[in-house]
């Protein structure tokens, strides 16, 4: 397989400046590939899916009647990151994780930034992910957002943008840890070559991250993953983060609260909890302080939480920040509480609750993306120039309804990554999805999950949604990409 005739097109490659021009931190992989013989990128591309097969990699499609279980659409073609844009990235993921985790913390203690007038209060208020019975909780270090997935996207120009933060419970840090497993088993010399750096230490920071966070009486803190069960779309996810970090995997039901504290069921007795890395929404944590109906969650939680005896990652409450609408004042907020201006900017966003906003983008439905306030996982969302009269009348009927609940974005044209189609490269849309952990201090996993839609000209990069991953490499050697980004 050769790329002489591949074609950029009309958009951002992140391999080629243009037909037949591959950037330089990219022409040794490219070598490499063009040195295989005829046919060996196929048979490696069919030797990576059966690892993945043999590895259980999977996601469950909720709805699907043709059966739960999918394996994940992987590609061999890497995404490549120079140094210098990677250390302007990380350096515009960390502003950004320290502002949100003090609007959040601020939200529900003084509300200075809603006194101020930086946020409209009704905006917050009438937030379905705000949570009333998070008012004056302090979590430790006075952090709220202990794992994120912010997702990241490039224009035509190769612009980068904030397309929205993952802040309840991101998934997906999984398939990253495994796609690089599979990439360097197929390609060990390309990483020798590139000096790739490692991401095979997240469970591990991950794990130090959440003992870190630990009441102050544990001394050795026992951590656990709370799944919601085997039928959640993350559970494989779930289950491999537990055994990597060396924790044991519970479902409520495992746990029970008493007086002192959270306890696990174990075979010789009730034993200890200090830490949960939960995977459950905010709504069925708790029957007794969210929904009563949820079967899900853990009688009592909340209290002992609040009283101390036991740490929750991420925090109740932090979906505040996970809002849409919400999303277009994160600029504000950095400016707020940073004192600086955002490093990484966010996508142009039409607030439907505006008036003069939604008198526009009703008038260009067709030409814009419109996201329902809280929905994620590609639901919810209309992209104008893919979609149907019927659609369009359909949206207009639903903002004119509830308001408050859209926001609107142009439509952009998404970088893209040699992908391989049948026996050829062709072009494919991209999006990325780095992993933030924050307790004491900001790690930001070099790369994270590249999404990929795997249809052509698609925009959807959600599993959910057809979409496939890549492997993302960051590269060390700082001789290699050193543009300026600011």
């Amino acid at each position: 397989m050769q790329f002489s005739r591949y074609e950029p097109e009309n958009f951002f490659d992140e391999m080629f400046e243009g037909p037949g021009l591959p950037r330089s931190h990219v022409r040794l992989l490219l070598e490499i590939i063009q040195s295989l013989s005829d046919g060996q990128l196929l048979r490696y591309k069919h030797s990576a899916e059966r690892l993945l097969l043999e590895m259980g990699i999977t996601f469950n499609v909720y709805g699907d009647s043709a059966g739960t279980e999918r394996i994940f659409p992987f590609d061999l073609i890497p995404r490549i990151i120079p140094p210098a844009e990677w250390e302007w990235l990380e350096r515009g993921l960390r502003q950004r994780i320290h502002a949100l985790n003090a609007f959040i913390d601020d939200i529900y203690h003084d509300q200075k930034i809603l006194k101020d007038g930086v946020i409209p209060s009704e905006v917050i208020l009438s937030a379905a992910s705000y949570r009333p019975q998070c008012k004056g909780l302090n979590p430790p270090w006075r952090v709220w957002c202990h794992v994120t997935g912010t997702d990241l996207v490039r224009d035509r120009n190769g612009q980068y943008y904030v397309l929205e933060d993952n802040l309840r419970v991101p998934s997906g840090v999984s398939y990253v840890l495994e796609n690089r497993e599979v990439l360097k088993r197929i390609f060990p010399k390309v990483f020798e070559g590139l000096s790739v750096r490692p991401v095979n230490d997240y469970p591990g920071r991950l794990l130090e991250m959440l003992e870190s966070i630990a009441p102050a009486r544990a001394v050795n803190p026992n951590v656990v993953v709370l799944t919601p069960g085997i039928y959640n779309s993350a559970y494989f996810e779930h289950s491999f983060l537990a055994q990597q970090m060396g924790v044991q995997l519970v479902e409520g039901r495992d746990l029970v609260v008493t007086g002192s504290g959270v306890f696990m069921r174990t075979t010789k007795g009730l034993e200890r909890v200090d830490v949960i890395y939960r995977r459950i929404d905010d709504d069925f944590l708790d029957p007794e302080a969210f929904r009563p109906d949820s079967l899900l969650g853990v009688p009592g939680l909340m209290a002992a939480y609040q009283a101390g005896h036991v740490s929750l990652a991420n925090a109740p409450g932090n979906g505040i920040a996970d809002d849409k609408v919400i999303y277009a004042y994160v600029p504000d907020m950095i400016r707020y509480y940073e004192g600086e201006e955002p490093v990484l900017a966010n996508v142009p966003t039409y607030l439907c609750w505006r008036d003069s906003d939604r008198a526009y983008v009703l008038e260009h439905l067709d030409e814009l993306v419109v996201k329902a306030a809280n929905e994620s996982g590609g639901y919810g969302m209309l992209i104008g120039p893919h979609s149907t009269e019927a659609q369009r009348t359909e949206f207009a009927a639903k903002i004119r309804a509830q308001p408050r609940n859209y926001i609107a974005q142009p439509t952009l044209a998404l970088s893209r990554v040699p992908t391989i189609v049948e026996d050829h490269f062709e072009g494919r849309h991209v999006d990325l999805r780095p992993y933030v952990l924050c307790g004491k201090d900001i790690y930001v996993l070099p790369g994270g999950l590249t999404r990929v839609a795997m249809r052509k000209g698609s925009l959807v990069v959600n599993s959910s949604q057809g979409g496939g991953s890549k492997d993302t490499w960051v590269l060390a050697d700082r001789q290699l990409g050193q543009q300026q980004w600011q």
